[in-house]
């Protein structure tokens, strides 16, 4: 029987970005890639991404969570995920402050002044080929070799590639809504360059302090807001000096503050999230599809 079988969830979203929160700190059992896929049919919780609380594993953590997307896929980085956890414990614990551990590593949250706001730590930006990770040797991932046909004219080139414990490429264009994202964005998480698959964004630049931005997630489709790629496009933007380390990332779903410090090298995401239902998950989802019979021929007993 699926761990999820009849387990309670929360539906939220940050920026319009589906996110499920389950929370199994107090029993055992886990979560496989098929029963994230059958959580996320229209039957289930439809989500971009599902966050699954673990009894902490680190001393003065408060939970290891582990990142599905729809696919069955796991992440090591979901930022608007993030904030809806965090938002949960904060109700539940009275704490302030957070740290949760993760697959990419340890994730502080603080309580933001405002209700349904938070701050989350999303660790320090990897910018060396191997650590993106990246098929090929870049020794300046600002930007890579990789374009869209066709050659002489291609429609999108050279992206800024970084990794927020997943991998991120930013094509920098004048208009982010000029390209059918639904129809580049698989063909570029699934390129070869990328061994892990990719996020997609494009990213318009329109101050120091300003950029509107569209993704395509990995494991995930078109998102109205993915918050690792929305620090992923500053902290590229700001490394290339197209635009300052503190700035506001617009996305479909709405604005992220994001600020990669200079003292310490982190990058912090600030926005809100908003509570849409509870629910409980239909065993049903989660049953074996039944085997046809299978005929045949050879020896048989007789």
């Amino acid at each position: 029987m699926s761990a999820l079988a009849n387990h309670a969830f929360v539906k939220m979203n940050g920026l319009g970005n589906e996110i499920v929160v389950v929370d199994m700190r107090r029993e055992a059992g886990a979560v496989t890639a098929d029963d994230a896929r059958a959580a996320a049919q229209p039957d289930g919780a439809p989500y971009d991404q599902l966050m699954v609380l673990h009894a902490p594993r680190l001393q003065g953590t408060d939970a290891f969570v582990r990142i599905y997307n729809n696919d069955g896929s796991e992440a090591g980085a979901c930022g608007n995920g993030m904030r809806c956890v965090a938002d949960i414990v904060f109700k539940q614990s009275g704490k302030t402050v957070l740290a949760f551990e993760t697959r990419a590593g340890l994730v502080n949250c603080w309580k933001g002044a405002a209700p349904l706001v938070s701050t989350v730590d999303m660790g320090s930006p990897r910018f060396a080929w191997s650590e993106i990770p990246l098929a090929e040797r870049f020794e300046d991932t600002r930007a890579i070799e990789l374009q869209i046909r066709p050659i002489d004219n291609p429609i999108l080139h050279s992206p800024s590639a970084v990794s927020m414990g997943n991998p991120h490429a930013i094509f920098w264009v004048d208009d982010v809504n000029a390209y059918d994202l639904g129809k580049i964005g698989p063909l570029l998480e699934h390129h070869p360059i990328f061994p892990e698959r990719a996020n997609i964004s494009l990213a318009h630049v329109v101050s120091r302090e300003h950029i509107v931005m569209r993704t395509w997630e990995r494991g995930a489709g078109l998102t109205k807001a993915c918050g690792s790629a929305a620090c992923a496009v500053v902290v590229a933007a700001a490394r290339l000096k197209r635009a300052n380390r503190k700035a506001t990332a617009s996305l479909p779903g709405g604005d992220l503050l994001i600020e990669w410090r200079e003292r310490d090298d982190r990058v912090l995401m600030t926005g809100p999230v908003a509570y849409e239902y509870e629910g409980r998950f239909d065993p049903k989802l989660f049953a074996p599809t039944p085997r046809s019979p299978v005929y045949g021929g050879g020896k048989g007993r007789g």
